[in-house]
Protein backbone atom coordinates (compact mmCIF):
# COMPACT_ATOMS: atom_id res chain seq x y z
CA UNK A 1 0.00 0.00 0.00
CA UNK A 2 1.21 3.52 -0.87
CA UNK A 3 -0.50 6.18 1.24
CA UNK A 4 -1.78 8.85 -1.13
CA UNK A 5 -3.15 12.37 -0.75
CA UNK A 6 -4.93 14.04 -3.67
CA UNK A 7 -5.51 17.79 -4.06
CA UNK A 8 -8.21 18.56 -6.64
CA UNK A 9 -9.45 21.74 -8.26
CA UNK A 10 -12.94 20.35 -8.84
CA UNK A 11 -15.35 18.91 -6.28
CA UNK A 12 -16.49 16.11 -8.59
CA UNK A 13 -12.87 15.08 -9.10
CA UNK A 14 -12.59 14.74 -5.32
CA UNK A 15 -15.67 12.50 -5.25
CA UNK A 16 -14.27 10.50 -8.15
CA UNK A 17 -10.89 9.77 -6.60
CA UNK A 18 -12.45 9.10 -3.20
CA UNK A 19 -14.54 6.46 -4.95
CA UNK A 20 -11.70 4.92 -6.94
CA UNK A 21 -8.93 4.64 -4.34
CA UNK A 22 -9.02 2.36 -1.30
CA UNK A 23 -9.86 4.63 1.60
CA UNK A 24 -8.08 4.31 4.96
CA UNK A 25 -10.13 3.43 8.00
CA UNK A 26 -11.23 6.35 10.21
CA UNK A 27 -8.90 5.22 13.00
CA UNK A 28 -5.93 5.58 10.63
CA UNK A 29 -6.61 9.21 9.72
CA UNK A 30 -5.09 10.96 12.79
CA UNK A 31 -1.68 9.46 12.02
CA UNK A 32 -2.01 9.43 8.22
CA UNK A 33 1.13 10.70 6.48
CA UNK A 34 1.05 10.61 2.65
CA UNK A 35 3.84 8.93 0.70
CA UNK A 36 2.47 10.01 -2.70
CA UNK A 37 0.92 13.43 -3.41
CA UNK A 38 -1.22 14.12 -6.49
CA UNK A 39 -2.04 17.70 -7.54
CA UNK A 40 -4.92 17.70 -10.01
CA UNK A 41 -5.28 21.11 -11.75
CA UNK A 42 -7.32 20.97 -14.98
CA UNK A 43 -7.08 24.75 -15.46
CA UNK A 44 -3.27 24.70 -15.43
CA UNK A 45 -1.69 24.92 -18.87
CA UNK A 46 1.91 23.88 -19.27
CA UNK A 47 4.31 25.89 -21.45
CA UNK A 48 6.12 23.38 -23.68
CA UNK A 49 9.09 25.69 -24.19
CA UNK A 50 9.48 26.45 -20.51
CA UNK A 51 8.58 23.05 -19.06
CA UNK A 52 10.06 20.77 -21.72
CA UNK A 53 6.81 18.93 -22.48
CA UNK A 54 5.02 18.29 -25.76
CA UNK A 55 1.75 20.13 -25.14
CA UNK A 56 -0.23 22.21 -22.66
CA UNK A 57 -1.69 19.03 -21.23
CA UNK A 58 0.69 17.30 -18.87
CA UNK A 59 0.92 14.42 -16.40
CA UNK A 60 4.30 14.76 -14.69
CA UNK A 61 5.54 12.22 -12.14
CA UNK A 62 8.58 12.65 -9.90
CA UNK A 63 9.27 9.10 -8.71
CA UNK A 64 12.02 10.26 -6.36
CA UNK A 65 9.85 12.75 -4.46
CA UNK A 66 6.59 10.87 -5.19
CA UNK A 67 4.74 13.89 -6.53
CA UNK A 68 2.30 13.92 -9.46
CA UNK A 69 1.09 17.03 -11.33
CA UNK A 70 -1.90 16.73 -13.67
CA UNK A 71 -2.59 19.81 -15.77
CA UNK A 72 -4.80 20.73 -18.70
CA UNK A 73 -7.07 17.68 -18.52
CA UNK A 74 -10.56 17.47 -17.04
CA UNK A 75 -10.60 13.69 -17.58
CA UNK A 76 -10.87 12.22 -14.09
CA UNK A 77 -9.23 8.97 -15.16
CA UNK A 78 -5.84 10.72 -15.26
CA UNK A 79 -5.75 10.60 -11.44
CA UNK A 80 -6.26 6.86 -11.14
CA UNK A 81 -3.82 6.17 -13.96
CA UNK A 82 -1.11 8.29 -12.32
CA UNK A 83 -1.42 6.06 -9.25
CA UNK A 84 -1.25 2.97 -11.48
CA UNK A 85 1.88 4.29 -13.21
CA UNK A 86 3.51 4.85 -9.83
CA UNK A 87 2.71 1.30 -8.75
CA UNK A 88 4.10 0.00 -12.05
CA UNK A 89 7.39 1.61 -11.08
CA UNK A 90 7.68 0.37 -7.49
CA UNK A 91 5.98 -3.04 -7.32
CA UNK A 92 8.13 -5.24 -9.60
CA UNK A 93 11.13 -4.89 -7.28
CA UNK A 94 8.88 -6.13 -4.47
CA UNK A 95 8.01 -9.28 -6.43
CA UNK A 96 4.52 -8.09 -7.42
CA UNK A 97 3.38 -7.79 -11.02
CA UNK A 98 1.13 -4.74 -11.58
CA UNK A 99 -1.55 -5.40 -14.20
CA UNK A 100 -4.04 -3.42 -16.28
CA UNK A 101 -6.77 -6.00 -15.87
CA UNK A 102 -10.02 -6.95 -14.20
CA UNK A 103 -10.35 -10.03 -11.99
CA UNK A 104 -12.98 -12.29 -10.48
CA UNK A 105 -13.09 -15.58 -8.61
CA UNK A 106 -15.40 -18.59 -8.59
CA UNK A 107 -16.89 -20.46 -5.66
CA UNK A 108 -13.99 -22.93 -5.67
CA UNK A 109 -11.35 -20.19 -5.40
CA UNK A 110 -10.62 -20.35 -9.15
CA UNK A 111 -9.50 -16.78 -9.83
CA UNK A 112 -9.35 -15.33 -13.35
CA UNK A 113 -7.56 -12.28 -14.76
CA UNK A 114 -8.86 -10.31 -17.76
CA UNK A 115 -6.31 -8.16 -19.61
CA UNK A 116 -7.59 -5.67 -22.14
CA UNK A 117 -7.53 -2.11 -23.40
CA UNK A 118 -10.40 0.34 -23.04
CA UNK A 119 -13.62 -0.90 -24.64
CA UNK A 120 -12.64 -4.57 -24.86
CA UNK A 121 -14.93 -5.75 -22.05
CA UNK A 122 -12.80 -5.93 -18.89
CA UNK A 123 -15.50 -4.40 -16.70
CA UNK A 124 -18.42 -6.10 -18.45
CA UNK A 125 -17.02 -9.65 -18.44
CA UNK A 126 -15.62 -9.57 -14.92
CA UNK A 127 -19.04 -8.52 -13.56
CA UNK A 128 -20.35 -12.08 -13.70
CA UNK A 129 -23.32 -12.85 -11.41
CA UNK A 130 -21.95 -16.37 -10.85
CA UNK A 131 -18.50 -15.19 -9.75
CA UNK A 132 -17.20 -12.74 -7.15
CA UNK A 133 -15.78 -9.51 -8.58
CA UNK A 134 -12.32 -8.60 -7.28
CA UNK A 135 -11.97 -5.43 -9.35
CA UNK A 136 -12.43 -4.06 -12.84
CA UNK A 137 -9.18 -2.36 -13.88
CA UNK A 138 -5.95 -2.52 -11.85
CA UNK A 139 -4.50 -5.40 -9.84
CA UNK A 140 -1.32 -6.88 -8.47
CA UNK A 141 -0.22 -10.53 -8.74
CA UNK A 142 2.19 -11.64 -6.04
CA UNK A 143 3.20 -14.56 -3.84
CA UNK A 144 -0.19 -14.64 -2.09
CA UNK A 145 -2.37 -14.33 -5.19
CA UNK A 146 -4.24 -11.44 -6.81
CA UNK A 147 -5.32 -8.21 -5.12
CA UNK A 148 -7.16 -5.08 -6.23
CA UNK A 149 -5.39 -1.71 -6.23
CA UNK A 150 -8.70 0.18 -6.15
CA UNK A 151 -11.84 0.65 -4.12
CA UNK A 152 -14.16 1.42 -7.02
CA UNK A 153 -14.97 0.71 -10.66
CA UNK A 154 -14.62 2.93 -13.75
CA UNK A 155 -16.95 1.49 -16.36
CA UNK A 156 -17.21 2.55 -19.96
CA UNK A 157 -20.95 3.02 -20.35
CA UNK A 158 -21.71 3.90 -23.98
CA UNK A 159 -24.84 1.95 -24.94
CA UNK A 160 -25.09 0.53 -21.42
CA UNK A 161 -28.37 -1.34 -20.92
CA UNK A 162 -30.16 -3.05 -18.08
CA UNK A 163 -30.71 -6.14 -20.23
CA UNK A 164 -27.08 -6.71 -21.29
CA UNK A 165 -25.26 -5.50 -18.14
CA UNK A 166 -27.72 -5.37 -15.23
CA UNK A 167 -25.13 -5.04 -12.43
CA UNK A 168 -23.24 -2.16 -14.05
CA UNK A 169 -26.48 -0.44 -15.12
CA UNK A 170 -27.83 -0.57 -11.56
CA UNK A 171 -24.56 0.76 -10.14
CA UNK A 172 -24.41 3.59 -12.69
CA UNK A 173 -27.95 4.79 -12.04
CA UNK A 174 -27.60 4.74 -8.26
CA UNK A 175 -27.06 7.83 -6.11
CA UNK A 176 -23.35 8.31 -5.55
CA UNK A 177 -22.18 7.19 -8.99
CA UNK A 178 -20.08 9.76 -10.88
CA UNK A 179 -21.07 10.00 -14.56
CA UNK A 180 -18.51 11.53 -16.90
CA UNK A 181 -19.15 12.74 -20.47
CA UNK A 182 -22.73 11.40 -20.28
CA UNK A 183 -25.79 13.28 -21.58
CA UNK A 184 -28.85 13.74 -19.37
CA UNK A 185 -32.37 14.65 -20.48
CA UNK A 186 -32.84 18.37 -19.71
CA UNK A 187 -36.31 17.82 -18.25
CA UNK A 188 -36.24 14.41 -16.59
CA UNK A 189 -32.51 14.36 -15.73
CA UNK A 190 -32.46 10.71 -16.83
CA UNK A 191 -29.17 9.70 -18.40
CA UNK A 192 -29.14 8.57 -22.03
CA UNK A 193 -26.41 5.94 -22.23
CA UNK A 194 -26.91 5.67 -26.00
CA UNK A 195 -25.90 9.29 -26.57
CA UNK A 196 -22.29 9.54 -27.72
CA UNK A 197 -22.52 13.12 -28.97
CA UNK A 198 -19.78 14.32 -26.59
CA UNK A 199 -17.60 11.24 -26.95
CA UNK A 200 -17.98 7.47 -27.03
CA UNK A 201 -15.72 7.42 -23.96
CA UNK A 202 -18.60 7.91 -21.53
CA UNK A 203 -17.78 6.73 -18.01
CA UNK A 204 -19.36 5.73 -14.73
CA UNK A 205 -17.38 5.63 -11.49
CA UNK A 206 -18.92 3.90 -8.49
CA UNK A 207 -17.78 2.18 -5.27
CA UNK A 208 -16.97 -1.49 -5.59
CA UNK A 209 -19.72 -2.40 -3.14
CA UNK A 210 -22.31 -1.07 -5.62
CA UNK A 211 -21.82 -4.47 -7.32
CA UNK A 212 -23.77 -6.97 -5.16
CA UNK A 213 -21.29 -9.85 -5.51
CA UNK A 214 -18.10 -7.80 -5.25
CA UNK A 215 -15.38 -9.01 -2.90
CA UNK A 216 -15.12 -7.14 0.40
CA UNK A 217 -11.45 -8.04 0.73
CA UNK A 218 -10.29 -7.27 -2.81
CA UNK A 219 -8.19 -10.43 -2.74
CA UNK A 220 -8.21 -13.80 -4.47
CA UNK A 221 -5.99 -16.93 -4.61
CA UNK A 222 -3.51 -17.65 -7.39
CA UNK A 223 -5.37 -17.45 -10.72
CA UNK A 224 -6.24 -20.52 -12.76
CA UNK A 225 -6.95 -18.61 -15.98
CA UNK A 226 -5.57 -15.54 -17.76
CA UNK A 227 -7.80 -14.04 -20.45
CA UNK A 228 -6.55 -11.48 -22.99
CA UNK A 229 -9.35 -9.45 -24.54
CA UNK A 230 -9.22 -7.88 -28.01
CA UNK A 231 -12.00 -5.97 -29.77
CA UNK A 232 -10.91 -7.05 -33.25
CA UNK A 233 -12.65 -4.63 -35.61
CA UNK A 234 -11.17 -6.47 -38.60
CA UNK A 235 -13.44 -9.43 -37.74
CA UNK A 236 -10.87 -12.18 -38.34
CA UNK A 237 -9.93 -13.35 -34.84
CA UNK A 238 -11.98 -16.26 -33.45
CA UNK A 239 -14.23 -15.62 -30.44
CA UNK A 240 -11.81 -17.59 -28.24
CA UNK A 241 -8.44 -19.30 -28.64
CA UNK A 242 -6.21 -21.22 -26.24
CA UNK A 243 -2.66 -19.89 -25.96
CA UNK A 244 0.55 -21.69 -25.11
CA UNK A 245 2.76 -19.90 -22.53
CA UNK A 246 4.96 -18.55 -25.35
CA UNK A 247 1.90 -17.36 -27.29
CA UNK A 248 0.58 -15.73 -24.11
CA UNK A 249 3.78 -13.73 -23.72
CA UNK A 250 3.67 -12.79 -27.43
CA UNK A 251 0.11 -11.48 -27.19
CA UNK A 252 0.75 -9.81 -23.83
CA UNK A 253 3.66 -7.85 -25.28
CA UNK A 254 1.58 -7.08 -28.39
CA UNK A 255 -1.48 -5.83 -26.44
CA UNK A 256 -3.75 -5.78 -29.49
CA UNK A 257 -7.15 -4.27 -30.05
CA UNK A 258 -8.58 -2.06 -32.82
CA UNK A 259 -9.96 1.47 -32.96
CA UNK A 260 -13.01 2.43 -34.98
CA UNK A 261 -14.67 5.70 -35.97
CA UNK A 262 -16.46 7.28 -33.03
CA UNK A 263 -14.05 6.07 -30.35
CA UNK A 264 -11.08 8.20 -31.41
CA UNK A 265 -10.73 11.57 -33.13
CA UNK A 266 -9.52 11.65 -36.71
CA UNK A 267 -10.37 8.06 -37.63
CA UNK A 268 -11.91 7.33 -41.00
CA UNK A 269 -14.27 4.50 -41.87
CA UNK A 270 -11.58 1.80 -41.73
CA UNK A 271 -10.59 0.18 -38.42
CA UNK A 272 -7.09 0.93 -37.17
CA UNK A 273 -4.97 -1.51 -35.15
CA UNK A 274 -3.87 -0.47 -31.69
CA UNK A 275 -0.95 -2.25 -30.05
CA UNK A 276 -0.38 -1.20 -26.44
CA UNK A 277 2.43 -3.16 -24.81
CA UNK A 278 1.27 -5.25 -21.85
CA UNK A 279 -2.21 -3.76 -22.41
CA UNK A 280 -1.04 -0.56 -20.74
CA UNK A 281 1.86 1.03 -22.62
CA UNK A 282 1.34 4.65 -21.42
CA UNK A 283 1.58 3.52 -17.80
CA UNK A 284 4.80 1.45 -17.97
CA UNK A 285 7.84 3.35 -16.64
CA UNK A 286 10.05 0.22 -16.79
CA UNK A 287 11.13 -1.81 -19.82
CA UNK A 288 8.25 -4.01 -21.10
CA UNK A 289 10.42 -7.11 -20.73
CA UNK A 290 10.22 -6.66 -16.93
CA UNK A 291 6.46 -7.17 -16.97
CA UNK A 292 6.50 -9.77 -19.75
CA UNK A 293 9.02 -11.98 -17.96
CA UNK A 294 7.11 -11.68 -14.69
CA UNK A 295 3.92 -12.82 -16.39
CA UNK A 296 5.61 -15.76 -18.09
CA UNK A 297 7.19 -16.89 -14.81
CA UNK A 298 3.89 -16.61 -12.92
CA UNK A 299 2.00 -18.55 -15.61
CA UNK A 300 4.57 -21.36 -15.47
CA UNK A 301 4.79 -21.38 -11.67
CA UNK A 302 1.03 -21.66 -11.15
CA UNK A 303 0.12 -23.75 -14.24
CA UNK A 304 -2.27 -21.13 -15.57
CA UNK A 305 -4.41 -21.64 -18.68
CA UNK A 306 -4.28 -18.69 -21.10
CA UNK A 307 -6.96 -17.57 -23.56
CA UNK A 308 -7.38 -14.90 -26.24
CA UNK A 309 -10.97 -13.65 -26.54
CA UNK A 310 -12.29 -11.50 -29.38
CA UNK A 311 -15.07 -9.20 -28.18
CA UNK A 312 -15.01 -7.27 -31.47
CA UNK A 313 -16.60 -8.09 -34.80
CA UNK A 314 -17.84 -11.21 -36.55
CA UNK A 315 -19.23 -11.74 -40.05
CA UNK A 316 -17.05 -8.99 -41.50
CA UNK A 317 -14.99 -6.05 -40.37
CA UNK A 318 -16.38 -2.92 -38.71
CA UNK A 319 -19.08 -1.40 -40.94
CA UNK A 320 -19.94 -4.77 -42.52
CA UNK A 321 -20.16 -7.35 -39.75
CA UNK A 322 -21.70 -7.11 -36.30
CA UNK A 323 -20.39 -7.12 -32.73
CA UNK A 324 -19.67 -10.49 -31.22
CA UNK A 325 -22.82 -11.49 -29.29
CA UNK A 326 -22.15 -11.09 -25.57
CA UNK A 327 -24.06 -14.30 -24.88
CA UNK A 328 -21.55 -16.20 -27.03
CA UNK A 329 -18.60 -14.56 -25.28
CA UNK A 330 -20.03 -15.36 -21.84
CA UNK A 331 -20.77 -18.97 -22.79
CA UNK A 332 -17.23 -19.51 -24.06
CA UNK A 333 -15.70 -17.79 -21.03
CA UNK A 334 -17.79 -19.85 -18.64
CA UNK A 335 -16.56 -23.03 -20.32
CA UNK A 336 -12.96 -21.80 -20.19
CA UNK A 337 -13.13 -20.83 -16.53
CA UNK A 338 -14.89 -23.98 -15.31
CA UNK A 339 -12.40 -26.18 -17.18
CA UNK A 340 -14.85 -27.82 -19.59
CA UNK A 341 -13.40 -26.06 -22.65
CA UNK A 342 -10.12 -27.92 -22.15
CA UNK A 343 -11.85 -31.17 -23.12
CA UNK A 344 -13.30 -30.17 -26.51
CA UNK A 345 -11.71 -30.69 -29.89
CA UNK A 346 -9.42 -27.90 -31.12
CA UNK A 347 -8.10 -26.89 -34.55
CA UNK A 348 -4.94 -24.90 -35.22
CA UNK A 349 -5.69 -21.48 -36.69
CA UNK A 350 -3.79 -21.27 -40.00
CA UNK A 351 -3.13 -17.56 -39.65
CA UNK A 352 -2.20 -17.16 -35.99
CA UNK A 353 -1.24 -20.69 -34.95
CA UNK A 354 -3.25 -20.82 -31.74
CA UNK A 355 -5.76 -23.53 -30.79
CA UNK A 356 -9.43 -22.80 -31.49
CA UNK A 357 -12.36 -24.96 -30.28
CA UNK A 358 -14.38 -26.52 -33.09
CA UNK A 359 -17.64 -26.93 -31.16
CA UNK A 360 -19.26 -26.09 -27.85
CA UNK A 361 -22.87 -26.79 -26.83
CA UNK A 362 -24.98 -23.64 -27.05
CA UNK A 363 -22.57 -21.81 -29.37
CA UNK A 364 -23.22 -21.68 -33.16
CA UNK A 365 -20.49 -23.76 -34.83
CA UNK A 366 -19.91 -21.25 -37.66
CA UNK A 367 -19.03 -18.41 -35.26
CA UNK A 368 -16.09 -20.42 -33.89
CA UNK A 369 -14.41 -20.32 -37.32
CA UNK A 370 -14.55 -16.66 -38.45
CA UNK A 371 -14.16 -17.37 -42.18
CA UNK A 372 -17.51 -19.20 -42.09
CA UNK A 373 -19.26 -16.00 -40.98
CA UNK A 374 -17.96 -13.95 -43.92
CA UNK A 375 -19.81 -13.91 -47.26
CA UNK A 376 -16.65 -12.98 -49.17
CA UNK A 377 -14.06 -15.67 -48.30
CA UNK A 378 -11.34 -14.06 -50.41
CA UNK A 379 -11.80 -10.77 -48.59
CA UNK A 380 -11.52 -12.60 -45.27
CA UNK A 381 -8.22 -14.16 -46.35
CA UNK A 382 -6.89 -10.80 -47.49
CA UNK A 383 -7.94 -9.12 -44.23
CA UNK A 384 -6.53 -11.91 -42.05
CA UNK A 385 -3.18 -11.80 -43.84
CA UNK A 386 -3.07 -8.03 -43.44
CA UNK A 387 -3.66 -8.33 -39.69
CA UNK A 388 -0.91 -10.95 -39.43
CA UNK A 389 1.42 -8.46 -41.06
CA UNK A 390 0.41 -5.76 -38.58
CA UNK A 391 1.26 -8.06 -35.67
CA UNK A 392 4.64 -8.88 -37.19
CA UNK A 393 5.50 -5.24 -37.86
CA UNK A 394 4.59 -4.23 -34.32
CA UNK A 395 6.49 -7.09 -32.67
CA UNK A 396 9.74 -6.41 -34.52
CA UNK A 397 10.84 -4.08 -31.70
CA UNK A 398 10.66 -6.96 -29.18
CA UNK A 399 12.41 -9.69 -31.17
CA UNK A 400 15.84 -8.99 -29.69
CA UNK A 401 14.42 -9.11 -26.15
CA UNK A 402 12.58 -12.43 -26.29
CA UNK A 403 13.76 -16.01 -26.75
CA UNK A 404 13.31 -18.26 -29.78
CA UNK A 405 10.16 -19.88 -28.35
CA UNK A 406 8.34 -16.54 -28.12
CA UNK A 407 9.55 -15.48 -31.57
CA UNK A 408 8.20 -18.79 -32.91
CA UNK A 409 4.80 -17.99 -31.36
CA UNK A 410 4.31 -15.17 -33.87
CA UNK A 411 1.81 -15.51 -36.72
CA UNK A 412 3.26 -17.44 -39.67
CA UNK A 413 5.77 -15.19 -41.49
CA UNK A 414 5.64 -17.15 -44.77
CA UNK A 415 1.86 -17.07 -44.85
CA UNK A 416 1.75 -13.31 -44.43
CA UNK A 417 4.37 -12.84 -47.15
CA UNK A 418 2.53 -14.87 -49.80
Amino acid sequence: RIKTRVFTELAWHSLFIRTLLIRPEAVELPTFVPELTIIDMPSFRADPKRHGCKSENVVAIDFARKIVLIGGSYYAGEMKKSVFTTLNYYLPERGVMPMHCSANVGAKGDAAIFFGLSGTGKTTLSADPNRTLIGDDEHGWGPNGVFNFEGGCYAKCIKLSQEAEPEIFAASTRFGAVLENCVLDEDTRVVDFDDGSKTENTRSAYPLDFIPNASRTGRAPQPKNVVMLAADAFGVLPPIAKLSPAQAMYHFLSGYTAKVAGTERGLGNEPQPEFSTCFGSPFLPLDPSVYGNMLRDLIAQHHVDCWLVNTGWTGGKYGVGSRMPIKVTRALLTAALDGSLRNVEFRTDKYFGFAVPTALPGVPAEILNPVNTWKDKDEFDKTARALVGMFQKNFAKFEAQVDAEVRAAAPDVKLAAE
